[in-house]
């Protein structure tokens, strides 16, 4: 309890999303000693984590192992989890306004950027997004059908981690990939693959792939693909090599020495291959209605009037066929119902977290946060969400203690547990999320994999013996 304008309350913080982004700003308010902070974390749909569960590729368990941190950080006393409860729809800004002093958005960025050229919208032609929550089991993309039988070439637009995940997955063999958390569906699609090349396309040098070293070495590892890197592609313009070069970034230095590593290995006679294009740009999508060819024009790097390397059409351009397309050229918030929303840039206008009426705006909307991709753009990895989430927390504590926050009417637990069944009832606890994670480790067991997902919301709700007029229970 503290002392809040003269009135004796908890201090309740709501937190939308249940990613890295939450939780580690969950972490950063759970470790106050004066005042004791209370976090509820509400989510969507009925598991958390975010894109740790629905967004990093599978033969990745290394990096999905985080969620071990959360799930230790949900299991403080002072932390409660509403899942399969949507804000916006089901919970609104005023009812959180009416048990809250802070409402923290940690929604991340959910839909793709498009292209903008012609033929983007053909049959075959998705967004990477599409695909990799597909594979993931997100039950969002579950009903998606990405027949691979019959395609022979895939064109994975973009240089970033998710690009290189996509033409991996493609790429591996259904052995490397059978004991993963892999949706089961998508196994047996990557199982009928025909995919014999996957072209992964770069509109700048190889200088400026946003991908990591371990991704861009990962490629060179695959049991049954070769990597093909033409010389002129991994070679830098000057350009590039006089900005390199002061620049000092090792990552980026390293991704270059690795490119170039793979010059010379040429087909070793594995049934696929990974083609790599730097420099290069879709202009347009051929096809009768469904993806038959693309047409790229060759770019040259120009220094812009900041002193930073973009990429400029040439008269140069080629046509070559392609049965398949993934864009992959970042990510894009999308809004929530009466939160301020930046269009422009796909996120919650903010000042180091404080979300802000309108962008170049200098109003608050008091007592309202925002961390993550909504609040930054989609730019970084998952550690990058701490420091990030550390500024946002840091900025609720300063007006929590100049008084300059929400002053809700209710804060009981009681209270907001009403709330919650009143609106949601078939809302999921994080006990009983923990119920569902022992089924799918369980059925993965069973059949010699790592974990068998549940892929549809109301599979969940069965498992659980819920039906959407049952309350959740617990903590």
């Amino acid at each position: 309890m503290t002392t809040l304008n003269g009135k004796t309350a908890k201090i309740r913080v709501a937190i939308i999303g249940s990613g890295p982004s939450g939780f580690y700003a969950a972490d950063q308010l759970l470790k106050q000693r004066e005042p004791e902070i209370f976090v509820d974390m509400y989510e969507r749909l009925p598991t958390p984590f975010g894109l740790v569960r629905g967004g990093v590729a599978p033969d990745h368990a290394k990096i999905k192992s985080v969620t071990k941190l959360y799930s230790r950080i949900a299991s403080h006393e002072r932390f409660s989890f509403f899942g399969n409860v949507e804000f916006g729809t089901e919970i609104s800004r005023f009812d959180l306004s009416e048990h809250y002093h802070g409402i923290l958005y940690a929604v991340g960025a959910q839909t793709d950027r498009k292209l903008g050229i012609a033929g983007e919208d053909m049959l075959n032609s998705y967004a990477a997004t599409e695909f990799v929550g597909w594979y993931n089991g997100h039950p969002d993309y579950r009903a998606y059908d990405f027949d691979l039988s019959g395609i022979k070439r895939v064109a994975v637009i973009g240089v970033g981690n998710v690009a290189m995940d996509v033409a991996r997955i493609l790429a591996r063999t259904p052995q490397e990939l059978y004991g993963t958390d892999i949706a089961d569906y998508a196994l047996d699609a990557l199982r009928k693959s025909d995919v014999e090349e996957i072209y992964v396309l770069g509109r700048r040098g190889p200088a400026q792939a946003a991908f990591t070293n371990p991704e861009i070495k990962e490629l060179g590892e695959m049991a049954d693909a070769d990597i093909i890197v033409d010389c002129e592609d991994a070679s830098l313009d000057e350009l590039s090599a006089t900005h390199l070069k002061e620049a000092r970034d090792r990552s980026a230095i390293r991704n270059v020495k690795i490119l170039q590593s793979y010059v010379d290995r040429g087909i070793t006679g594995k049934s696929r291959r990974i083609i790599m294009r730097f420099l290069v740009s879709p202009s347009e999508i051929i096809g009768n209605g469904k993806v038959e060819a693309m047409k790229i024009v060759k770019n040259e790097l120009v220094l812009d009037e900041n002193g930073n390397l973009r990429p400029r059409a040439t008269d140069q351009f080629e046509v070559f066929p392609v049965d398949m397309i993934f864009r992959s050229v970042g990510y894009r918030g999308v809004p929530l119902r009466d939160v301020p929303f930046y269009d422009r840039w796909g996120t919650i206008p903010n000042d180091r977290g404080r979300v802000l009426t309108k962008h170049e705006g200098k109003e608050r909307l008091k007592g309202n946060y925002v961390v993550g991709w909504i609040k930054r753009g989609p730019s970084g990895i998952i550690g990058t969400n701490k420091p990030d989430a550390i500024e946002s927390t840091n900025c609720f504590l300063d007006d929590l203690a100049a008084g300059d926050v929400l002053q809700p009417s209710d804060t009981r637990c009681d209270s907001v547990l009403e709330m919650v069944r009143m609106r949601k009832p078939a809302f999921i606890s994080f006990d009983e999320w923990k119920i569902l994670d022992e089924i799918e480790l369980r059925r993965g067991i069973d059949c010699g994999r790592s974990r068998v997902k549940f892929t549809r919301v109301e599979e969940m709700l069965e498992a659980l013996g819920k039906t959407p007029a049952l309350a959740g229970a617990g903590k």
